[in-house]
């Protein structure tokens, strides 16, 4: 009997161990696979983000081809109270700069600044950081009745420089180029002398030539003159989308042609983008609102307004 009792007792010491080690394995909680942490992050970020702004007092601004763009930015990250304010006190590029310079304003989109917005903002002391938001194309177009479908970037400046005055020395008809222009500090004058001329000296526009505004310069190449065939240039998104027009195509240069699928890929040879500008002493408010505009969640509300959004690295 006692012989048993000791045998008993050996096989429960070896058994014992085993038993708990068992149980421990097969009752013990199941760790999970660990979460993405940027899906969490854009899950919450978009969540938190939409109509954020709503109350914030922000004080914007946008060129005329950007001011979609600010529309929904601000209807998605504020409310239809903050989009009437910002509608309502919309300039243009250049005032939108100086509104900022002088601290009128806290964030613009619009082009980048010209020579004599980047001076005056040094005459006040004050330093502008510029940050990509969209992708955007600098086109030129001409009268969907002038056979030429494609010019060379050389060829441009040598029209907009004076050196070459006559459609058939590109392709054309044997007629005068009326190469349109607009004023000065005007987004797509800016974009004109930066993007295209490059320091190359614009020729002298005539009165007839220097149109006002955008929609101008569309509307005189649009109004197709017997045997004096214009040439104009604008921003991409307003000439297809804002003021679309089916008298006007615009030009493939080097043979590319403006498209959402060029300017996304960037293979088309003019790029540029629309800027957020602010002081560099913005206010930790205007800092938040720039980041949700940048953000995945301000990419989307931009490709949903139409534009082109820079693809994330």
């Amino acid at each position: 009997m006692k012989k048993k009792i000791i045998i008993t007792v050996v096989l429960l010491l070896i058994l014992f161990p085993s038993c708990f080690f068992a149980y421990k394995h097969f009752t013990k909680k199941i760790e999970e696979p660990p979460k993405s942490d940027v899906g969490i992050e854009d899950e919450i970020t978009a969540e938190e983000l939409k109509g954020k702004f709503a109350e914030a007092g922000l004080k914007v601004d946008a060129s005329l081809a950007t001011q979609p763009l600010m529309n929904a930015y601000a209807e998605y990250f504020g409310d239809k109270k903050f989009l009437a304010n910002v509608k309502e006190n919309y300039t243009n590029t250049h005032p939108g700069y100086v509104k900022l310079i002088n601290k009128e304003a806290d964030l613009i989109i619009v082009t980048e600044p010209s020579q004599e917005e980047l001076d005056l903002a040094k005459q006040k002391n004050v330093e502008l950081e510029v940050t990509k938001v969209v992708n955007e194309g600098f086109v030129f177009y001409v009268n969907t009745k002038n056979p030429v479908d494609d010019l060379k970037l050389k060829e441009i400046v040598d029209i907009y420089s004076g050196k070459i005055n006559d459609w058939d020395k590109v392709g054309g008809n044997k007629s005068q180029i009326i190469p349109y222009q607009r004023p000065v500090n005007s987004g797509s004058q800016t974009g004109m002398l930066s993007l295209v001329m490059k320091g190359e000296p614009l020729r002298k526009p005539t009165s007839i030539e220097l149109v006002e505004s955008m929609g101008g310069i569309i509307d005189a190449v649009a109004n197709y003159d017997n045997n004096k065939d214009g040439i104009g240039y604008s921003y991409y998104y307003y000439a297809n989308i804002m003021y679309h027009t089916p008298n006007i195509k615009f030009l493939g240069i080097d043979g590319v042609k403006p498209t959402y699928k060029t300017i996304e890929d960037e293979s088309y040879p003019i790029m540029t983008a629309y800027y957020i500008v602010t002081r560099k002493d913005a206010n930790e408010k205007t800092l938040e609102f720039k980041n949700a505009l940048l953000s995945s969640e301000g990419n989307r509300v931009a490709k949903e307004a139409g534009y082109v959004p820079i693809k994330k690295k």
